[in-house]
């Protein structure tokens, strides 16, 4: 490669590796895995290694990746977070070994390692003063992070107070265990919230909740790893982590002081082989010199200690028979096919099953049950088939086809237009139970008070429910038994399901889950059909005949309502007293046809939900932003941005007062 062409790739390199820094860091969403980064980062290394006339300041190589999130305090570092050199190869680590036995001799210091896991999650500092937990932050880009004690306090395993009354900082790293990641990411799945990439992002994006109530929520761990500033003399690595479980910190508990870089390799070794055992994710296994007077002489680039290195584990191939292909059907009803293979060791892990994500993934591999595959696994990154080696077929393996019927219910698969997934629309699909009864209870739905998420799990785990309409069946005494003293707790969801069965039709429509079917939707529906037998029988074409109903979802509405669970379920609730019917209007007032509101800051007398529904009683519509085709603003107090921006358009802006006014108005 010519300095030209070096100069060029260089500048494709930084700014590829700024986006994707970008969101890791910062908005804590990746959208690449850690080892493609890696060796995107390492090739700009290895070209500035070659080219050093085109390093720059700014480069990734030369800084730590993130920033301070606004709305945070910023903490400056008093010892800088600082990143650690990534190797890939135990080439590498002897040529660190030879460069620290150097300093060694030079120095006049003995040399041993502390090899440790190398935790995934988010990196941050704890300072205490006289034993107490003063403040913690986040590394941010090394120097300057986010002041995120009340967060960190929220973190059980962080103590608030230590065993002795020492002033100390220490560094660690927040993660999320991979048990409580997996369970993180059904929950959201359940509430229909974006799904959690990996544990470690789920980590820092709950430690960076500007609402310390929200982090409570989420379960946070951390281990420390060093100690950053004491006031207390130490000379060992190994013995300030000794020192640090003593205090109270829970400490990395994969640690181990090595002799020789032969020992290291060998725990790296031992490390790869059981990593899937460990009940957090490593990306790594870090060698550290134990002599820290040795360390001190050693001393640190801008970017990294030069007495550290972080060996990432490369990702590993092997070729095994795929069996079968079986599916799955998750919680929202989604139907992903799975790899069933002749078990394979890859990466440290038995690999027996693994994802093969949807129907086109499939077609465009070309994968047969009976085909030799090739399995690949990079760290703690789920398995995954990258190729087929055709060369080995006999004629005989099976091509693949996506069922149409569900494997667990029976009804109908779909897959829309445009999407990837294909999904199971019974409604009644015990793999969909929870989520089912989770939508069908919220504030959306019929907006039975008090039946979460975490009532509903229970119910079901008893086997009090197994399925929506079998809320209607409860007893006060199935509830009293969910809580201590549980009586009050038990009436009010007793009160709240009984007056469910009073909600509209439109909200029953909105409950049942219906794909493409949300709050207005289902009003237009109810309002149209008036019952709940009307609109089942609706043709394909009424349906799309009716305004504001497109025809994916005319098509998702006519094929819900022609499954026989639909049938089933809707009988069950009717017998169960539910209201069926949308209240008829004698007349219709259309004051506020054709005009459009914006409802922005607090109002005294409503609540957003009522100011909208008194608007669409009238035929008006909310919309969320402000444009020209607004008609009215209606301000509260402490309204913001929305408020600026219709006076900026000349829209014209109510206060509450007027809007009671028209809406008096006969």
């Amino acid at each position: 490669m010519n300095k030209l062409q070096a100069q060029k790739r260089i500048i494709e390199l930084r700014a590829t590796l700024e986006y994707h820094a970008r969101k890791y860091y910062d908005e804590d969403s990746p959208e690449i895995s850690d080892f493609e980064y890696d060796m995107m980062m390492n090739e700009l290394k290895n070209l500035e290694r070659q080219f050093p006339e085109f390093i720059t300041a700014d480069s990734l190589t030369q800084k730590v990746g993130g920033t301070v999130k606004e709305g945070f305090e910023k903490v400056e570092h008093e010892v800088p977070l600082q990143s650690l050199q990534d190797v890939f190869s135990y080439d590498e680590i002897y040529s660190f070994d030879e460069r620290m036995k150097k300093a060694a001799k030079e120095f006049g210091k003995p040399l041993e390692y502390v090899v440790e896991t190398k935790i995934d999650g988010l990196s941050v500092s704890l300072e205490y003063k006289n034993g107490e937990f003063f403040r913690g932050a986040t590394r941010g880009n090394g120097l300057i992070g986010e002041d995120v004690t009340d967060n960190l306090k929220t973190v059980k395993t962080i103590p608030h107070k230590l065993i002795e009354p020492v002033n100390i900082t220490v560094r660690g790293e927040v993660f999320i265990s991979k048990a409580d990641f997996d369970k993180l990411n059904e929950e959201r799945e359940i509430l229909d919230e974006p799904l959690f990439a990996n544990a470690r992002n789920a980590a820092a994006g709950s430690l960076r909740q500007l609402d310390s109530a929200e982090a409570a929520r989420r379960p946070l761990d951390m281990y420390c790893f060093n100690v950053q500033k004491s006031d207390r003399e130490l000379t060992s690595h190994y013995d300030s982590l000794e020192y640090l479980s003593k205090l109270g910190f829970n400490v990395n508990p994969v640690r181990k002081r090595c002799k020789t870089v032969q020992e290291a390799i060998k725990e790296i070794e031992k490390i790869g082989e059981n990593r899937e055992d460990l009940s957090f994710g490593i990306d790594g296994a870090v060698i550290k010199v134990d002599n820290l007077q040795l360390r001190e002489q050693i001393g640190t680039t801008f970017k990294v200690p030069k007495w550290a290195i972080a060996y990432k584990y490369p990702p590993e191939q092997k070729a095994t028979l795929l069996k079968d292909i079986v599916f799955q059907v998750g919680r929202t009803g989604a139907v992903t096919p799975m790899a069933i293979l002749e078990p394979v060791k890859v990466a440290g892990s038995t690999i027996s099953k693994t994802t093969l994500h949807n129907e086109d993934f499939i077609k465009e591999k070309d994968l047969r049950v009976g085909d030799t595959v090739i399995i690949q696994k990079a760290g703690d990154v789920i398995p995954e088939v990258v190729d087929v080696k055709k060369a080995d077929r006999t004629g005989n393996e099976v091509p693949f086809e996506m069922p149409t019927k569900c494997p667990v219910c029976g009804a109908a698969v779909v897959r829309e237009e445009g999407e990837a997934i294909a999904r199971c629309i019974g409604i009644e699909c015990p793999a969909k139970l929870l989520r089912s009864i989770v939508h069908f209870a919220s504030k959306e739905g019929m907006n039975i008070k008090g039946l979460g998420y975490a009532i509903i799990e229970e119910l079901i785990n008893r086997g009090l429910i197994s399925n929506i309409a079998d809320i209607y069946s409860l007893k006060k005494e199935d509830f009293a038994s969910l809580k201590k003293n549980g009586d009050k707790f038990a009436q009010n969801l007793m009160d709240s399901i009984e007056e469910s069965k009073k909600n509209e039709l439109s909200k029953l429509v909105n409950a049942l889950g219906i794909r493409h079917i949300g709050t207005k939707s289902a009003k237009i529906l109810a309002k149209r059909y008036g019952n709940i037998d009307k609109l089942m029988e609706a043709s394909l074409e009424s349906l799309r005949e009716t305004e504001d109903v497109g025809d994916i979802t005319a098509e998702s509405v006519s094929e819900f309502f022609m499954q026989e669970q639909t049938k089933d379920l809707i009988e069950k609730l009717k017998q169960a007293g539910v209201n069926m019917e949308e209240p008829k209007q004698n007349s219709i007032d259309d004051r506020f046809a054709g005009q459009v509101f914006v409802l922005t800051g607090t109002l005294e007398n409503y609540s957003r939900d009522q100011a909208k529904q008194i608007i669409e009683s009238f035929e008006g519509k909310v919309s969320g932003s402000v444009s020209k085709k607004t008609t009215y603003v209606l301000a509260g107090e402490e309204a913001g941005s929305k408020l600026t921006k219709a006076q900026e358009l000349g829209v014209t802006i109510i206060n509450e007062e007027q809007f009671k006014n028209m809406i008096a108005q006969e």
